[in-house]
Formats: C-alpha cells, structure tokens, sequence
C-alpha cells in the first residue's frame, strides 16, 4: 500500500485524469494470470466495503483496481468519489454527412494509438494490434506507415535546458514542506482541516458534506479531521494511518503539509513523511490527562524522530486549550516542560515557538482568538508562525537524487510514474535516469511540480516523474532516481553514529530511511562516543544504553542505497532503538 496520498483540491477526479474520461487501458490480453487472480480478489474485496447496491460494474472496479496496482484503499476512495461527484459527460453528437468510412476494423486513429503505445518496453508486455481484412486500404497504409517508422523517432527528446538558470530565472516563491507530528488523538488533521478551510482551500459545500457523512457514522467531530483522512479505513477507526498531502499558498510562502499518523503502530508512516520535511509542527492536546499521556507516549518520541532526520525547527500547537477555558497557567505549564524536553533532545531554543490554539473553532489558526479568556496572548496565529520559516536550502549544485514514494500508472499517455521530493539535484524532460539498487535506465517522458506539467524541477520539489523504457518490476519505493553519471552507492554494511533511544547491542533490527525499509542487524559495536566532541570513550561496549552515542555497524540482507551523511532509523520489536548517521 502506498505510503502517501495526495488530496489535490479535495477531488479525487483530478488524480486519475488521463484514466477517466479518456480511453481505457485495454489490459485484457495484456495481464497474467496471477494479475487476473488479484484483480478478481480485489473486485470481490472492493465489493464488500461498498455494499452490492453501490452501482459498480466489474469493469469499473477492475479498471480502477488496475490503475491502483491492487491498492484496496486508493480503489474505494475513487470509486466513492466518483459515486458523490460525478456529473454525467454529455456525449458529442455526429453530425451528418461528416464522411466518415464505415470500416468494420479499427479506425486509423485507434490503430496509431495501439502501435504507439507497443514501442519500446511497457509494464506488461503487449500483444500487435490484428491487421484489419486486406479490403480497408487506408488502415492498411497506416499500418505499413507505422512499421516504417524508425524506433530512434520515438526518442524522448528533451530541450536541453539550463534547469539552474531557468530557475534562476523563475524568481520561485518561498516552498517549504512541514510534517504535522504528536500523540494519537492529538488533534492533528482537525488543526490542519481548520486552516485549508478558514484559508478558503477548502470550501462550504465540500465540509458540509463531510459533516453530513460523518455524522451519518456518529463521528461528528471528524468532519475537519476528514478533510485529510481519505481512506475507507481512516474514517472508520477515527485515526490517520497514511501521510497525508495537501498544499497551500500564503503570500510569501508555498506549504505542502505533511500530516503524520499519531498510532505507534504507524510510526514507520510518520518516519517516510518527516524525511521530506523542513520544519515540524507539534501538536499537543492540552486538555486534563491527556498531555501528561501524550508526553509518554509518541509526543516525545515524533520530536526525537524528526530531530534525528535533521529537523531543526519547530512549532509547538498547543491545542484544545478551550477545553481548559483558555487557562494561561495549563499553556504555561505545558509550554515549560516541553520546551525543556526538546532543548535535552538537541532542539534550540531559538528555533522553538509557542502557540495556543483550538483546531475545532479556529481560533488562533488563521485568525486571533475571539474568546476574551484567550486575549491574554499577545503574540500571532499559527499560520503567521509558518510564514516566518526561514527559506529552504536547496542543494542544487549535488547529483540527482529522488526517493521512490510511490508507484502507479498514469493513464494511455504515461503508462507508468512515480512520485517523490527531490532531495538534490535537478532533472528535466528527456534526461536519462538510473534507478538504484536495480541498476536499471529509463527516461523521463514528462514531469509534473505540484501536480501542475512542468519542463524542468529542481531540489526541495515535490514531482511526479513519467517514466518510459522500465520495468515495473524494477521499481519500488524507497528505491532512489539518480543520473547514470554519477549513481548513488548501494551497500550491504555500513557504519553509522548512532544516538539510542532504547539499549542497544547485536541485535536484529529494521532499517528505516524515507520510504524504504529493509530487515537488518547490528553486527557490531565499535565504540561508544562523547557526545559532544565525538571521540571514542570506551572501545568494543558490550551494551549502549539509552540516551548514548556509538559508532556500530549495520548489515542488511539486499542492498540499498545510501550515502555518507544520510540519516536512518533503527526499529525492533514496535520500538525505535535508536537514530543514526551514516559515516
């Protein structure tokens, strides 16, 4: 299942432009058996979260399964959009005497798609298109026209830009990535729900039918909170268990909010979306109890995370505080003990600031408090706060490197894409990539920054990339797009510095870095260091105890690719063990 999903405009339409609407897949005499036996699980699957009475044919449902890569999830979010939303397309009416050839075969225009779409490898190896009867010669000279054709013509041919001078050039508003992080039941997605709406990204008639929705589920309160939460699953247990993506605009800064899931069971979802952020927002709920819960649950934990990942910044939402009667002393209180919490975790104390904030009335979001028991606060809302992140540090002058997030087919016109952030580099049209660790070339056959079709993107943008001459099979996430020129390392052992959360020793653990994950083991203890000169104090530990620095060395079965100064995450048994850097 994918990792991430991505809610553009709140319609889900818009992701599956080229699927729906335009011409179908013909997968038919293209998939396996095996794709035949999931496609008919999925049907049945699809079938029983939607009810019988949903009005799906099989088609509908396999097609959209197709497009998904089996993904249950994305397949039922679609389908129930398309059920809420869709509006009847009204059909083009041929006029008469238009001189249309009555041909019982193919039109030519079918015949050049389907000869199109045979060149070079695709994901699933496609059978030639019937010859028509001898009888229609012009679909026959179309044929013979097409066969001509040399495969050199249908070479990705890109512009040969100078991505850093058209970027240059561009003059790009600020852009910066957030990851929104704390406890279960925090009040993450309804905080974030709040702001898209009171900044009018969202609008009257789509909360209202949100609330219709989920108060027919006795969930009421999670109208906001959906805004984000899309999946079937979500929705139900009342918890965000995928990142969720959305974007915003303010006048001087372009956000992409990346919401994490609070459930330990779905750290490994909150670590892949951290490692694409540039600052975090944490949020706390400052209702009786709960922060003093929160604080031993994945409050601490989510702020080590991120710091880990390299994180330095950050905001600290405390919610609910009307649920305490916007009482100063619970806002002071709380902001003492985490502020002391984050300075023990590396955080400075400059890069800290306070809000106090309620997600389900919007006060002190977008807009200042209206309660007067909150006027006590004299400083700015929470977007205000955002707005004065410092500018991103692009690495632009470094390699290509793009971290697979997620795979899935485009439609006719991109038969295959993946999505991720660029961590360094630029790429553009035309550009020949490599994928790692499976060593395997593709081209780029177009791109897309923010959903929108682009020539070009740079470091620190969110893109979707059109890949042709690969394989699915190829691919996974987590694997990295760098340029054949200079590839990125893959290794089976490497030594990292690491600070432990839990103890430490030869143990087995799973390796976390972004999207991918990979089992792994702790061969070897090399020396616990000083934290703060990084000298080796004690030579071959038997045991590192929490809190404490070593160098160790890690092996993992396949290889993966990593480089000097990446940052990865050791797990095991449902715990994080410790976060390192690679040496």
């Amino acid at each position: 299942m994918s990792r991430h999903k991505l809610v553009k405009a709140l319609d889900l339409d818009e992701e599956l432009d080229d699927f729906d609407g335009g011409i179908k897949p013909d997968y038919d005499d293209e998939v396996s058996a095996e794709d035949k036996e999931q496609l008919r699980l999925g049907t049945i699957k699809v079938r029983d979260i939607l009810g019988e009475d949903a009005g799906m044919t099989d088609k509908k449902i396999e097609d959209s399964l197709w497009h998904y890569y089996y993904d249950i999830d994305k397949t039922v979010n679609y389908l129930l959009s398309q059920k809420t939303n869709s509006q009847p397309k009204k059909s083009k009416k041929k006029k008469a005497g238009d001189g249309e050839a009555k041909a019982t075969g193919p039109s030519p225009d079918d015949i050049v798609i389907k000869a199109q779409n045979t060149k070079g490898p695709t994901p699933k190896a496609a059978k030639q298109p019937t010859p028509p009867a001898k009888s229609n010669k012009s679909v026959n000279g179309v044929i013979q026209g097409v066969s001509e054709v040399n495969i050199e013509d249908t070479k990705i041919r890109g512009k040969n830009l100078d991505v850093l001078a058209e970027f240059e050039r561009s003059k790009p508003k600020n852009a910066a990535n957030f990851v929104v992080i704390g406890h279960v039941d925090a009040g993450k997605s309804t905080l974030m729900g709040r702001l898209l709406y009171d900044l009018k990204v969202v609008d009257q008639r789509t909360l209202d039918k949100y609330r219709k929705e989920s108060e027919r589920l006795g969930k009421g309160s999670f109208a906001l909170a959906w805004v984000l939460d899309q999946g079937t699953e979500e929705r139900n247990r009342g918890v965000t268990i995928d990142i969720a993506m959305n974007k915003f605009e303010t006048e001087n800064t372009s956000f992409t909010i990346l919401d994490a899931p609070g459930h330990r069971d779905f750290i490994p979802n909150m670590i892949a979306g951290a490692s694409q952020a540039d600052f975090a927002v944490l949020v706390i709920d400052a209702s009786t109890g709960n922060f003093e819960s929160g604080l031993k649950g994945q409050t601490k934990e989510h702020a080590l995370l991120v710091r880990s990942m390299g994180v330095q910044r950050i905001v600290i939402a405390i919610n609910k505080l009307d649920t305490v009667q916007w009482s100063q002393d619970r806002f002071n209180e709380i902001s003492q003990q985490v502020s002391a919490f984050l300075t023990s975790a590396g955080f400075l104390s400059r890069n800290l600031a306070f809000v106090p904030c309620a997600g389900l009335t919007g006060d002190n979001i977008v807009r200042k408090a209206d309660d007067p028991k909150a006027s006590w606060y004299p400083g700015p809302p929470l977007v205000s706060l955002l707005e004065s992140s410092k500018p991103v540090t692009r690495a632009l002058e470094k390699p290509l490197r793009l971290t697979i997030d997620d795979i899935f087919r485009g439609g006719i016109q991109n038969s295959l894409s993946v999505s991720g952030r660029l961590d360094s580099g630029n790429v553009q049209i035309g550009d020949t990539v490599l994928v790692m660790p499976a060593k395997e070339a593709g081209a780029i056959k177009g791109l897309e920054v923010d959903s929108e079709p682009a020539e070009w993107a740079v470091a620190g943008q969110n893109v979707i990339l059109h890949l042709t001459e690969i394989d699915t099979k190829y691919l996974k996430s987590g694997d990295v797009i760098c340029p054949p020129s200079a590839p990125i390392q893959c290794v089976t052992s490497f030594t990292i510095k690491v600070l432990a959360f839990e103890h430490v020793t030869l143990m087995h653990c799973e390796v976390h870095k972004g999207t991918l994950h990979a089992p792994g083991r702790v061969t070897q203890l090399i020396a616990q260091l000083d934290k703060a000169s990084g000298a080796a104090v004690k030579g071959k530990p038997r045991l590192i105890k929490p809190g404490s620095v070593a160098r160790v060395v890690v092996e993992v079965d396949d290889p993966v690719p990593l480089e000097p100064g990446g940052r990865v995450i050791l797990r095991a048994g449902g715990e994080t063990v410790g976060a390192g850097l690679v040496e």
